[in-house]
């Protein structure tokens, strides 16, 4: 089975696929002070009562855009897995070729991940939409080629500085409001988030149409990709865990490259590199 672990700026996802489904998937906060000793004590509990057996793990593979995480992520695996890990990078074969000025290797590695599952499931040209700590938005043209996009705050970011920056304002949750007229405090500013919202996703995804000249297909993905789908009938498809499932993608890719697990020794906990 594979493991792949997505370490994004707010949470961590580690999921384990068996060739067929995905069998489980897990989420924690994004701490990087975090220890491998944390990881294996939350996660290895949680495959138990899954039903998973972490002894039939073979394949591990990281993405990561946070890179103080890696270090224990990577202990994690080499200790209690036994297992050398993949690491989503430039250096690999995406299958793909990158059309942007900036460097493959400094392209955040969950928006080129985005791509290559939506290219493969999908095809070009495509735009992918993810709500994450940022929202993104990522192009692929009609051959494949991933050519940049947009980045905006995301929407749990900007709620928090409406909160921080207006004493009198509360913290509140994310959802859909019930009218766009707030009848009070909360309810307005929940109108204002999400229609703002949708009104960028629409208003960006409109330009990008507009200079790529041809009709694009539309994807969502993110944990909040199912809410704003309902306030917008934009999306052609609404796939939450697409970044998973281009990790699974990137690692069948790059089988020749994943580690032996025999290269994982007993004493991996002193090697620290």
């Amino acid at each position: 089975m594979l493991l792949v672990v997505d370490a994004g700026n707010t949470n961590i996802v580690f999921a384990v696929h068996d060739g067929t489904v995905w069998r489980g998937m897990w989420r924690i906060s994004t701490v990087v002070e975090r220890t491998s000793d944390e990881y294996a004590s939350w996660l290895l509990g949680l495959m138990e009562r899954s039903g998973v057996d972490h002894a039939a793990i073979s394949r591990v593979i990281i993405g990561t855009v946070v890179p103080a995480a890696l270090y224990d992520l990577r202990r994690f695996c080499r200790e209690w897995l036994k297992l050398e890990p993949l690491i989503a990078n430039a250096s690999l074969d995406w299958g793909h070729p990158v059309r942007v000025e900036t460097p493959p290797s400094e392209i955040g590695v969950d928006r080129r991940l985005n791509a290559l599952a939506a290219q493969l499931f999908y095809g070009g040209p495509l735009v992918i939409v993810d709500f994450g700590t940022a929202t993104t938005f990522d192009v692929v043209d009609e051959e494949g080629a991933y050519c940049g996009g947009a980045i905006a705050p995301g929407i749990n970011l900007s709620l928090e500085a409406l909160h921080r920056a207006a004493a009198r304002l509360p913290r509140i949750s994310v959802g859909r409001p019930f009218a766009a007229i707030g009848r009070n405090t909360p309810e307005a500013m929940r109108s204002g988030l999400f229609w703002g919202y949708v009104g960028l996703i629409e208003g960006i995804v409109s330009r990008i149409a507009l200079e790529m000249g041809i009709p694009l297909k539309i994807i969502a993905t993110g944990g909040l990709a199912p809410l704003f789908s309902e306030g917008t009938d934009l999306f052609d498809h609404v796939v939450p865990e697409l970044t998973l499932d281009g990790l699974r993608l990137l690692a069948d890719r790059n089988a020749a490259c994943l580690p032996d697990s025999a290269s994982a020794t007993a004493d991996a906990r002193f090697n620290t590199t």
